[in-house]
């Protein structure tokens, strides 16, 4: 070959890359590697090596992609709007970093929906593969549109996403919120929802919070789920506070009653008390809907009229009895153990609620 001779279109820089990337990678990825955008497109001719799988993102194989290349593949074209920009303003195009096995830049995109869930371990959500479209999260600001199998989610204030399988991906209240906005059926929400909570993969105040935040809790379907989802919630909490009170060796309360002064008006329920010692136990499971500022209110009234009746009143989380549970047994413990401490509480009635 003689210094006039064109070179040859066969993508050669990228060869010591097929063992170390996946094999999907932007316009801007393959110019850095030499490629130009018109040698690309060449090589996507019909029948040649490689192809388009959506604008700007090429597949470096002429086989269908699998569903991890697929997710690479939209986060690619979810971050192409950056780099291009980036690309316009630097002075001297940016070079990939030693060590970064020339990564894709995704910017501050992420998976989304049910694609998001599968990666997150949702038996209820469908395979990669299955999908129609994937969801990516992209800021508001973003100038794209949806194309081919990307579909895009945007929003004014992006979570902090989670690496899974290489790939950044959105929090489990986040996605299930999203997938959620894409789905009529009443029977794939409520699977979603429950397993959310089941799964131990957050608590049920998160779900709703995101829920509430897009809007729709004015859905019946999702309405009804959401109910369902509190139960589950409630039941599972409770569950674990009897667990906390078995194993670690608290005597065991009065489980869920109704507080009442001799005569006098009703002061609220509480899930545990220890009558001899005027110490009660209240779990939050509040959901955070329209009316959180209300039921705060009252949660703190109700605590603020017990504790002036000389009843200590510990406030529990869900989420603090499923990552501390041990601490929790302790707070309790003091609480108990600190009673003889105190001036005697006045005289309630106990009824079961």
């Amino acid at each position: 070959m003689n210094h006039n001779t064109p070179a040859p279109l066969s993508p050669r820089p990228l060869r010591h890359l097929v063992q170390t990337q996946r094999r999907v990678m932007s316009g801007s990825q393959l110019k850095a590697h030499g490629v130009s955008t018109s040698a690309a497109h060449e090589q996507c001719r019909s029948g040649g090596p490689w192809q388009q799988v959506l604008p700007g993102v090429f597949l470096l194989h002429p086989g269908p992609p699998t569903g991890e290349e697929r997710l690479h593949a939209v986060l690619l074209y979810a971050g192409r709007a950056v780099q291009e920009r980036r690309r316009s303003t630097d002075a001297v195009p940016a070079q990939p970093l030693a060590g970064e096995a020339h990564a894709a830049p995704y910017a501050d995109a992420m998976i989304t929906g049910l694609a998001a869930l599968t990666l997150h371990g949702f038996a209820s959500a469908p395979p990669l593969l299955s999908l129609d479209h994937i969801d990516v999260l992209v800021p508001r600001t973003r100038r794209l549109r949806a194309t081919e199998f990307a579909r895009l989610v945007r929003t004014t204030g992006m979570p902090t996403p989670v690496q899974l399988t290489g790939v950044p991906v959105a929090p489990v209240p986040r996605a299930i919120a999203d997938a959620v906005a894409q789905l009529a059926d009443a029977g794939a929400v409520r699977r979603l929802l429950t397993e959310a909570v089941r799964g131990g993969h957050c608590e049920p105040a998160a779900v709703v919070r995101e829920l509430t935040q897009a809007r729709l809790l004015s859905r019946p379907h999702v309405v009804d789920a959401v109910d369902s989802l509190l139960a589950e919630g409630r039941a599972i909490a409770e569950d674990r506070l009897y667990t906390m009170v078995r194993e670690h060796g608290l005597p065991d309360p009065l489980w869920n009653v109704d507080l009442r002064l001799p005569g006098g008006p009703h002061l609220g329920g509480v899930d545990g008390y220890w009558p001899d010692q005027a110490v009660a136990v209240e779990l939050d499971t509040r959901a955070p809907r329209q009316d959180e500022d209300a039921l705060w209110s009252e949660y703190a009234r109700k605590r603020e009229h017990l504790e002036r009746l000389g009843i200590t009143v510990v406030h529990i989380t869900p989420k603090k009895l499923r990552e501390s549970i041990e601490q929790q047994a302790a707070v309790v413990r003091t609480a108990l153990m600190a009673s003889g401490d105190r001036d005697p509480a006045a005289y309630v009635v106990v009824l079961p609620r």
